[in-house]
């Protein structure tokens, strides 16, 4: 009678993903000061803390090495994100105030796509996989980190004549520096006059996904 075959989480796989993403910006107020042609203009700007959520989906190559009970291994992949929205402002007159200013529109124009390139390690229970990633991150714009951690389980050969098949749940942080000073006009101020915006923001991103993919065999 033949021995059944030990199962390994080494070798090379790839597979598709979807799931659901938060974008939360983290934006500085911005303090207006009269000035000329805009006397009167005094108060401040504040962006409060816009968590947008969507879809996410995409696919992801890697490659796995076990060692006895531990799993080491190197990811990549590349995700459409549908989080994006405009920007909300709120506008809080200040001590001196005359006038009316009306914020303008604040486009949100984050990326709706990134990339990730991340190591893998966890601890392997047969057909269990438990594990934790981190690595670099970037989209067409900019770069960040990323960290997160998941479980996947390997199906049992009996089910459709494979045991070259998994499912997992993978949960991501991304974190992404966007240098966005720069002068801009952000509102009108009757009776008349322009403001120019100077902020900096970091944008996490938390996603949670579901993955399928062949398994190394």
């Amino acid at each position: 009678m033949a021995a059944a075959p030990v199962f390994t989480w080494t070798g090379f796989y790839g597979g598709v993903n979807a799931g659901w993403g938060w974008r939360s910006d983290d934006e500085e107020s911005v303090v207006l000061t009269p000035g000329p042609g805009t006397p009167g203009l005094a108060g401040t700007l504040v962006f409060p803390d816009n968590e947008d959520g969507g879809f996410t989906g995409g696919a992801q190559i890697g490659y796995n090495y076990q060692i006895g009970s531990f799993v080491v291994g190197l990811e990549t992949d590349i995700q459409w994100a549908d989080t994006g929205d405009d920007e909300e402002v709120l506008f809080t007159p200040g001590p001196g105030s005359s006038g009316v200013f009306v914020p303008g529109t604040f486009e949100n124009n984050d990326t709706d796509w990134f990339g990730t390139v991340r190591a893998r390690v966890g601890i392997a229970l047969d057909r269990f996989l438990i594990y934790g990633t981190g690595g670099f991150a970037y989209t067409d714009e900019n770069t960040g980190w990323v960290v997160g951690g998941g479980v996947e389980w390997a199906l049992p050969v009996t089910l459709f004549g494979s045991s070259a098949v998994t499912f997992g749940v993978e949960g991501l942080w991304l974190s992404f520096e966007d240098d966005d000073n720069g002068d801009r006009t952000i509102g009108t101020f009757t009776p008349a006059g322009e403001a120019h915006l100077l902020r900096s923001r970091c944008l996490p991103m938390m996603t949670i996904r579901t993955s399928s993919s062949p398994a190394p065999s």
